[in-house]
């Protein structure tokens, strides 16, 4: 089989198209004939070794993918064979991923795939739908799972709703009933984030952002879903409301984060750091089972209509693909397989 590999950590350069021999799957295991590859920023960090460690000589990476069971290990309904399914964390403390042909992984990271959803979808889910989903069910009087009306009468704000993660916010808190608010840096990223399902979408580089919200929610917001905390943490802070909430996951720009301690003390502001990793088993298997039915009801749709641009590359361009996720391109990046 046709896989990439890169053995020691570097830029997209380190990443290799070799041949292998079709993995064969262990007790516990499914193997996956994948159609479709999704890249993240997570894998980026993983290939250049930024605060991820190397545990193995060799790695096929990408923890998200798309495709179809094709053999299963002992301990697995045989029934499952011929099932699509969507794949996340397929990489995570093993070797390979899903930038291959064929991969092996847990059963239970082989996640049946609505009929009516396609393999885009299904790559596309993965590291973003279930940092959102942690992102929206992690409030003090909020709910944690997510249906329709779960959300119902909260606002949310999805800070760069033109993202993958950000994305998935505005779909998920759409699907759950909340008024969602999205920042965007843009025009473009305006139109992308109003496609994907926000009902108000604000350009902080344009006028006063914390008036515009507030003008949208008096009382302020219930749950900021936050992709850059150091650069607007003092908008979140300016729009949040008293015992809200600010899911932060990630830092994107690098700013170091300032806390006036009084104030947030005085908002009884909750902040919910978080990474899927540690998340923990029963936080994972809510959001996989609450991001499948939404899947099913048609509310996570991508491509460029639906707010997510999907832009493709075949498997012997893997580096072109890191290299569009680096230079920090809009929408979803995906590899096709052979």
């Amino acid at each position: 089989m046709k896989t990439i590999v890169y053995r020691d950590n570097g830029g997209p350069e380190v990443l290799e198209l070799v041949e292998r021999d079709v993995p064969a799957p262990g007790a516990g295991e499914v193997r996956v004939r994948v159609a479709v590859s999704g890249v993240n920023p997570t894998d980026v960090q993983a290939r250049a070794g930024m605060g991820h460690a190397k545990n193995f000589p060799e790695i096929t990476p990408h923890h998200d993918g798309a495709g179809t069971i094709d053999a299963v290990g002992e301990g697995v309904d045989p029934g499952r064979v011929g099932q699509r399914v969507w794949l996340f964390m397929a990489a995570a403390g093993r070797p390979a991923g899903t930038a291959a042909e064929y991969t092996v992984v847990p059963a239970e990271r082989a996640v049946p795939l609505p009929d009516d959803a396609g393999f885009d979808v299904g790559a596309a889910l993965g590291v973003p739908a279930l940092t959102a989903h942690r992102a929206l069910t992690v409030a003090e009087d909020g709910p944690r799972r997510l249906a329709p009306g779960a959300l119902k009468d909260k606002v949310v704000l999805a800070a760069g709703g033109a993202g993958a993660v950000g994305h998935a916010v505005i779909q998920l808190a759409r699907w759950a009933g909340a008024t969602v608010i999205s920042t965007v840096s843009s025009p473009g990223k305006a139109r992308l984030a109003a496609a994907a399902g926000a009902h108000h979408v604000v350009n902080y580089r344009e006028g006063d952002a914390a008036a515009a919200i507030r003008e949208i929610a008096p009382d302020g917001v219930d749950v900021i879903a936050e992709v850059a905390l150091g650069a607007n943490l003092e908008l979140d802070l300016s729009v949040l409301r008293f015992r809200g909430t600010l899911s932060v996951y990630a830092n994107q720009g690098g700013v170091p984060v300032e806390l006036d301690v009084r104030r947030t003390m005085v908002l009884n502001t909750r902040f919910q750091f978080l990474v899927l990793y540690t998340a923990g088993p029963e936080v994972l298997n809510a959001a996989i089972e609450d991001v499948t039915a939404a899947v099913a009801d048609g509310a996570l749709p991508v491509g460029e209509d639906h707010g997510l641009p999907l832009l493709r590359f075949p498997l012997d361009r893997a580096a072109d693909a890191y290299r569009a996720v680096e230079s920090g391109a809009v929408g979803k990046v995906l590899v096709d397989l052979p």
